[in-house]
């Protein structure tokens, strides 16, 4: 059967102009050359030219879709945050998942860390959590981040991913070495991005009403249970079908299987931060669930599919400075990079009035600043007064920070992060890999060493095995064999 097609109206031209033929270009004649008057094809050959805008650095394989973040439980004591008050109350939220290394055209099941981005829809603005998949990151400041994510990326001689540059940064950061032991465990390659967890990953500020503040790291704990893939069903499903996890979460939702997460905290009192056994804000450590229990706040479903992948998970953005009254950052140094960097990059990738399009844009408030004009404005002011003070009845600060002040002391200069009387770069992986059953240590080694063994170097394969070693010397005696066996 021929399926009925109903009748819109005519096309048109950009400018609402009816188009009488959108077959054949217009010509000098019949078979003479194309007439530059043809402004129809002019308009679409330039257009076209154009529908891609840059993609992201990072994270630029990604999949999205919209849904509802519900409280559960009373927070009231700990944040002020309005989307917070109260058990059973309900907020708008779009998520987005992406690998990070790969690029627009990359295969889904691949061993990488996984964004886990949330714009929380509130009515005192939007918020954004842009964490990962990973409670913990491979680097513990931002002025490392470029060089690192060089590393992960295409080489400028050879134009691929090369061992030799991303052994080289990790075994000469050993901070890595935490991240690196999750990365290549049974957990480096999700299933599916409905089957994984999700984390803030850095530590954030909470403050009540009464001025009183607590740091916070969230927690999201799927619902559908932890599934991944081995090495090698990862390299199959990889070839076979490259958008695996972006199918996987768009059909689910189209039959109703909403996939959701628990959502939980660890509450830190901020006057126990400072003599903590760890760093707080230390991006390469976690808080031990048995120092700080995680506590269930809330449910986030995803149940509404982008009706259009371009407009609405490709010119989404998400920054670490979209807080809203009751939330803020911590001394984190990678998060406080990060409250840079996001929003930069948006603005050269997306536009100066980014914030301006419907993914973005608040949906249970109205933004009311004084920015205005730049690529793609709508003129959404009017003739409205572009500064403050006024006296025309303009918008005005509220006197009332988002978040509460922390108390700083000393000399500026370029100073390493405090250390804490169990901090180092390898307690915690070691402590991840005796958590490990024998089947598990297995396979993390022959994970670590099949990358390890393309290494070109001795004395970078040798550094790297070093800091395995330091973090348990079973894990490094183990690790140091089997890359001898594959290197020969």
């Amino acid at each position: 059967m021929t399926a009925q097609i109903e009748n819109t109206g005519p096309l048109t031209t950009e400018a609402g102009a009816p188009v009488a033929d959108n077959q054949n270009s217009e010509t000098a004649g019949s078979g003479g050359p194309v007439l530059v008057q043809d402004q129809l094809l002019l308009e679409k050959l330039a257009h076209f030219n154009r529908e891609r805008i840059p993609e992201r650095v990072v994270h630029a394989r990604g999949a999205g879709a919209y849904g509802t973040f519900t409280v559960t439980a009373d927070v009231t004591k700990y944040t002020r945050a309005r989307f917070l008050s109260e058990i059973g109350k309900e907020t708008e939220v779009f998520l987005r998942f992406s690998t990070v290394a790969g690029n627009l055209g990359a295969a889904d099941a691949v061993r990488d860390p996984r964004g886990f981005a949330v714009k929380f829809y509130t009515e005192e603005g939007n918020y954004d959590l842009v964490g990962n998949n990973t409670p913990v990151f491979f680097i513990k400041d931002a002025i490392k981040f470029p060089d690192f994510i060089h590393t992960q990326k295409r080489d400028p001689y050879t134009g691929s991913q090369e061992a030799d540059n991303v052994w080289d940064f990790w075994s000469l950061s050993p901070e890595s070495t935490h991240q690196v032991t999750w990365l290549f465990g049974d957990r480096g390659i999700p299933a599916s991005y409905r089957h994984m967890d999700g984390f803030g990953s850095h530590t954030f500020q909470w403050n009540n009403e009464a001025g009183e503040v607590f740091w916070v790291k969230y927690h999201f704990k799927t619902d559908q249970g932890i599934k991944c893939l081995t090495q090698d069903e990862a390299d199959v499903l990889a070839g076979k079908d490259p958008d695996s996890h972006q199918r996987d979460l768009r059909e689910s939702i189209e039959r109703g299987d909403y996939p959701s997460w628990t959502v939980g905290v660890q509450i830190m009192p901020a006057a126990e931060a400072a003599n903590y056994r760890f760093n707080p804000f230390d991006l390469t450590k976690v808080w031990p669930h048995a120092d700080y229990p995680v506590i269930e706040i809330g449910k986030l479903e995803l149940n509404r599919n982008p009706q259009n992948i371009f407009a609405e998970v490709e010119q989404s953005i998400f920054s670490p400075h979209h807080f809203v009254p009751g939330i803020g950052p911590s001394p984190d140094k990678m998060l406080q990079g990060r409250l840079f960097a996001y929003g930069d990059a948006h603005r050269y990738r997306v536009g100066i009035n980014a914030d301006h399009l419907p993914v973005n844009r608040p949906h249970a408030t109205e933004a009311r600043s004084h920015g205005r004009d730049g690529f793609m404005y709508d003129g959404r002011h009017g003739g409205a007064k572009n500064y403050e003070p006024n006296s025309f009845g303009g918008p005005n600060e509220t006197g009332r920070a988002l978040w509460q002040p922390v108390p700083v002391a000393g000399t500026t200069g370029d100073i390493p992060a405090p250390s804490h009387a169990e901090d180092n770069d390898f307690v915690q992986a070691g402590n991840l890999y005796r958590l490990m059953t024998e089947e598990e240590k297995g396979r993390l080694i022959d994970n670590l060493a099949g990358f390890i063994a393309k290494v070109s170097r001795d004395d970078i394969v040798k550094r790297a095995v070093e800091n395995f070693r330091q973090a348990d010397e079973d894990y490094g005696r183990r690790l140091e064999a089997a890359v001898k066996a594959l290197r020969g």
